[in-house]
């Protein structure tokens, strides 16, 4: 603590010497107090801060040294002067062994004791602005500590891996992260990382550190960890400067990309799907009239006629997939606007089955219905419910076998309305069961290979169900048919999706 006049005690049993410094050092601008012996001294020296205490060498109950090497430890910042009328060569080798700033023998002048005094607070003052320094500093470093401690916090709780490494290839930090992504158990500072490291990341570290033309750049590489597609990072690499400049090290953010990849592949086997399945229909088209077109090849007006036909059945096809994706695409993004009405199953049921009379016919399939009276209503979208049963029921036709039959029933269960469509038809193998809701997916057999189709009819199905928060299922049997239940809940809320 600094003060605008120095603040002293004198420790001294006699009593005219102790007043008269004080009045004189007071006259001088000091502060100053005074104490009778050595005990009282050292009580008045723990009640107050004094920048100098001038001590008695000679006193009645404990004698200056005793005082001194108590208050040294208590007031360590204090500067301490002895004053004795008995001064010899080793009481002050013991005073300045025992911490004295310095040693007066008395009587002494004034002139003496000012400059004594004088040199003291300087000393007094180097020590406080040293106290303060000290204390600045271990501030400092306990904000940086806290500082450290919050960060660490933080790049802990985060979901990116982060790894630090020196210009020797040594791990300087990496958080639990950067072992989830990089797939191993553990890692100890101070270790050589680099061979643990995937091949490309391997490579990429290694050439920061050896190449100092990449020193301004960063590098992202997007690595699969574990095989299969099971883990994939994308791995950031960034160059970390010393203070002059110079190359320190590399830092390394990992993310886990493994579901983007995923979608990514998803995405890319679709358009393959997609593409695959408008080729065939386009390519048979643009064969048609090209025949019908080139004026080298003479057809008949039979053939001319079944050139287009047959063309027309191609484009129709591809004209229905492009329908089907579309409407796909309008569930997944939820932009499909929907007319919610209140809607009786059973008459959509019947104006579906109507639809379909002239091919139960040409197949010669029985279409039985068990539609139960007096089930509460449906507030859904007319054309998704038509849709949904159009679909079901065009597939109990198209995978039926000749002279077959077809069971649609309705009934209601709690707070669902349940429609089952059972068929006689080519059923499923157990394994084909699993993907039936993937798009354009067909199970493949004897009987499949000339029926055409777009593999989305049950993916729509699955969609419009999911949509009402319904629940679809399926019992399938190879070569003894098919049923699918159906369960939408009543009274569905007339709120736009």
């Amino acid at each position: 603590m600094m003060y605008s006049a120095p603040k002293l005690l004198i420790i001294d049993d006699e009593k005219g010497l102790r007043e008269g410094t004080k009045r004189f050092l007071e006259s001088e601008g000091y502060f100053v107090d005074d104490a009778e012996n050595g005990r009282s001294g050292i009580a008045a020296a723990l009640r107050n801060d004094y920048d100098i205490l001038i001590i008695d060498l000679k006193m009645p109950d404990i004698d200056g040294f005793e005082v001194l090497s108590q208050l040294k430890i208590m007031k360590p910042n204090s500067i301490y002067i002895i004053a004795t009328a008995y001064a010899s060569f080793d009481t002050a080798i013991e005073s300045v062994r025992l911490g004295a700033f310095s040693y007066i023998p008395k009587p002494f002048s004034p002139d003496e004791l000012l400059y004594q005094l004088q040199q003291a607070y300087k000393q007094r003052l180097i020590l406080l602005e040293s106290e303060k320094l000290k204390k600045e500093k271990e501030e400092y470093l306990l904000e940086i500590a806290n500082e450290k401690s919050r960060l660490n916090t933080i790049i802990e709780s985060i979901s990116s891996g982060v790894l630090l490494i020196n210009k020797i290839g040594e791990v300087v930090y990496f958080n639990k992260a950067a072992l989830q992504k990089l797939n191993l158990e553990e890692l100890d500072i101070g270790e050589f990382i680099i061979d643990k490291l995937p091949a490309e990341l391997s490579r990429i570290v290694n050439e920061f550190i050896s190449t100092e033309s990449l020193f301004h750049k960063s590098i992202t590489a997007q690595i699969e960890i574990i095989p299969n597609g099971e883990l994939f990072i994308d791995a950031t690499c960034s160059p970390i400067p010393h203070s002059d400049g110079s190359f320190a090290g590399v830092v390394i953010v990992l993310k886990n990309i493994t579901n983007f990849k995923k979608v990514e592949l998803i995405k890319n086997q679709f358009i393959s799907m997609v593409a695959h399945e408008l080729k065939s229909p386009v390519s048979a088209v643009l064969g048609f009239i090209q025949l019908i077109l080139d004026t080298k090849i003479e057809i008949s007006a039979e053939q001319h006629d079944d050139f287009l036909k047959r063309s027309e059945l191609r484009l129709k096809s591809s004209l229905d997939l492009i329908n089907d994706l579309l409407d796909i695409s309008r569930m997944e993004i939820k932009k499909k606007y929907r007319e919610l009405k209140e809607i009786n199953i059973n008459d959509t049921v019947l104006a579906v089955a109507s639809m379909y009379e002239l091919e139960l016919q040409k197949r010669n399939i029985q279409l039985n219905l068990d539609l139960q009276n007096g089930i509460n209503y449906l507030i859904a979208d007319s054309t998704e419910i038509t849709r949904l049963i159009s679909n079901i029921l065009s597939n109990a036709i198209k995978y039926n076998k000749e002279n077959g039959s077809i069971l649609i029933k309705t009934f209601s269960e709690g707070f669902f309305i349940s429609i089952m469509i059972s068929d006689t038809g080519i059923g499923l193998r157990p394994d084909e069961k699993k993907d039936l809701f993937q798009e354009f997916f067909r199970a493949k057999n004897k009987y499949t290979k000339t029926i055409s189709g777009t593999g989305l009819g049950l993916t729509i199905v699955k969609r419009i169900v999911d949509a009402y928060h319904g629940k679809i299922e399926i019992d399938s049997e190879y070569e003894k048919g098919t049923t699918i239940f159906i369960k939408l809940p009543i009274n569905k809320s007339k709120t736009n999706e």
